[in-house]
């Protein structure tokens, strides 16, 4: 089963001051996507800072997020972690709280073999009844799942629905998009790259860009979906410059520090990570003056 078409957003997780959640900014951001035409909410990805989150405050943000979307888009919640056993419990209990898909990373720091890798996906898959897109960021992660690999677990498992392709290595999306025709969906993990992508026959973007301009994000993917090329290729450089500048440094620094610029006040990140550089706020904030406001809505 395909869980979407379109444009996903990777949102991030407003923090207050004492850095417990904001619920109430985390509500006005899920509005301002559904406002936005976002195609997906993917919750508790990297760039919603699950790294530093417990597991009690993963579990309520999810179901917040579950309850205040209330099925009018998909709902993908992030489960992955380095230990296969933790991953299936965490989302076991993902599951019970509504969600409409997983996102789970590839495990980080242990460096599985491939065989590692497809032991651990088929494991998870096996647990839960849950559609699963998997995600492979080896710049984050240290691994890489193979296009050979990721085409067995598609095959194997049919829960095991998608990938979120992160690699940036576009010879190996071309491969993985050879192998996997009708057993995976695949998904642009990187803003400079959703049209490329979607050439080789992806289906969307699970998206930081979305963030901060949701309707332009969309709009970008569904113009190339439904066959208008030329608008779609236009966005995508139009789009070009604030990509760039939303990976300047570790994501999620620097869209947080931009959600704050344009007026959301979603806090500051929790540490290790720290504040965007006040060389880079000044770029982002000329950036920000010289857009076109419609490109930020």
């Amino acid at each position: 089963m395909t869980l979407f078409k379109g444009a996903g957003v990777a949102l991030i997780t407003p923090f207050n001051e004492d850095e417990t959640v904001n619920y109430d900014m985390l509500g006005k951001l899920i509005e301002r996507q559904i406002e936005g035409q976002t195609d997906a909410i993917i919750v508790c990805g990297t760039t919603g800072e699950p790294a530093t989150m417990s597991e009690e405050e993963k579990l309520a943000v999810i179901d917040f997020t579950v309850k205040k979307v209330n099925g009018r888009i998909p709902v993908i919640a992030g489960s992955g972690g380095n230990s296969t056993k933790l991953v299936i419990d965490f989302s076991k209990k993902i599951q019970a709280l509504g969600v409409d898909g997983l996102l789970i990373v590839t495990p980080f720091y242990n460096k599985a073999t491939q065989e590692g890798l497809y032991e651990h996906y088929t494991a998870v898959a096996k647990a839960v009844d849950l559609p699963i897109i998997m995600y492979n960021v080896p710049s984050r992660t240290g691994c890489n799942i193979l296009p050979e690999t990721a085409m067995k677990l598609g095959l194997e498992n049919k829960n095991i629905v998608g990938i979120k392709e992160a690699s940036g290595n576009i010879s190996q999306i071309t491969k993985l998009a050879s192998l996997c025709r009708g057993c995976l969906d695949i998904y642009s993990g990187n803003d400079d790259q959703i049209i490329p992508i979607l050439s080789l026959g992806g289906i969307g973007v699970i998206s930081v860009l979305s963030n901060v301009a949701p309707k332009g994000t969309h709009d970008m993917v569904m113009s190339y979906l439904n066959g208008n090329e030329d608008k779609a290729r236009k966005l995508q450089l139009d789009y070009l410059e604030l990509v760039d500048a939303l990976f300047c440094e570790v994501n999620p620094i620097p869209v947080k520090s931009t959600m704050n610029m344009l007026g959301y006040n979603v806090g500051s990140l929790r540490l290790p990570l720290t504040e965007m550089e006040d060389e880079h706020k000044v770029a982002m904030s000329k950036l920000l003056h010289r857009m076109p406001q419609e490109m930020l809505a």
